[in-house]
């Protein structure tokens, strides 16, 4: 299943994608969870009576006129990872930035705040022009867990989207965390919506691109990962709870802007365009940050 967030009447809603039409969960069941984030905590009930319901479904919206917003927009967390593609690290190196022990994994925060649409705005922050983009693949996490194997891993993956892990580079490089320079609003746009585990037969071996202005800039598979979607969840459980909805971003292939001589940084009006095989694609076009949002108070 496709699983999206939509704009509807004013609101933002849950709704199946299928065969090009948009099913909003109201549509198909009065007793369906209101967001996908709920869907996600009802664990395997709700998913089945989703599915149930589905296969009752009458007609939908055209996909064409929906407006698809990010398909969560609060996880309890949003997780990445540096360092996480074999060509990167390459890439880096050759820059001279010295790699560390990638046998530790190398996780940082973004904060849930950066979280945008699949295909909203993405904003050159007004405080810096090291404006860069890194294709990700997400994992989306479907049931609360901790100290899980590697066997295991995949029984607590809900699904998977498409990502842009959009990164300010001279602020990133501020402090060791990384997290401010990875957490701007609007710096991670995520979507177009969660496609389920079972219709994800080899995420471990998916196409992965970015786009900007129509030119391919990154190309990879995630069979480049160095530490695989298994080796990630059993690390990052020895230490925390994840939680159903939870997004983990697990790394970038060669190409960003940063590893270019010289840097390309993106520029207002550019756009940036990221793609999965099988997954969809996310697009942002790169506006100033505005003005009237640089300093206020609610």
């Amino acid at each position: 299943m496709k699983l999206a967030t939509i704009a509807l009447d004013g609101a933002a809603v849950p709704a199946l994608v299928r065969d090009e039409a948009v099913f909003p969960f109201a549509s198909l069941a009065p007793d369906l969870p209101a967001s996908i984030e709920a869907l996600l905590a009802g664990g395997d009930a709700a998913m089945a009576r989703l599915r149930r319901a589905a296969d009752r479904a009458g007609e939908g919206i055209a996909l064409a006129d929906a407006r698809l917003l990010a398909p969560l927009t609060r996880p309890s967390k949003l997780l990445g990872i540096g360092f996480n593609y074999s060509s990167h690290v390459e890439e880096v190196r050759a820059k001279g930035i010295p790699i560390p022990d990638l046998s530790n994994q190398i996780w940082f925060n973004k904060q849930v705040s950066a979280i945008a649409g699949p295909f909203d705005p993405i904003h050159l922050p007004a405080s810096s022009e090291q404006l860069d983009y890194e294709c990700e693949l997400g994992i989306v996490i479907g049931r609360r867990c901790r100290h899980v194997s590697a066997a295991d891993a995949r029984k607590v993956i809900s699904g998977y989207l498409v990502a842009n892990d959009v990164s300010v580079r001279d602020w990133q490089l501020k402090a060791p965390t990384a997290t401010l320079g990875k957490s701007f609003d609007t710096h991670a746009p995520i979507g177009p919506w969660i496609t389920t585990a079972d219709e994800v037969a080899t995420p471990d071996d998916l196409a992965i691109r970015t786009l900007v202005d129509g030119a391919v800039v990154q190309d990879g598979r995630t069979s480049e990962l160095v530490n695989g979607i298994d080796a990630m969840i059993a690390y990052l459980t020895q230490v925390m709870t994840l939680e159903p909805g939870d997004i983990l971003l697990t790394g970038t292939p060669s190409g960003v802007a940063a590893g270019r001589n010289p840097p390309a940084w993106l520029r207002e009006g550019q756009v940036v365009r990221v793609e999965i095989e099988g997954l969809g694609h996310i697009e942002n076009r790169v506006v100033a940050e505005p003005l009237d949002q640089t300093s206020f108070i609610q």
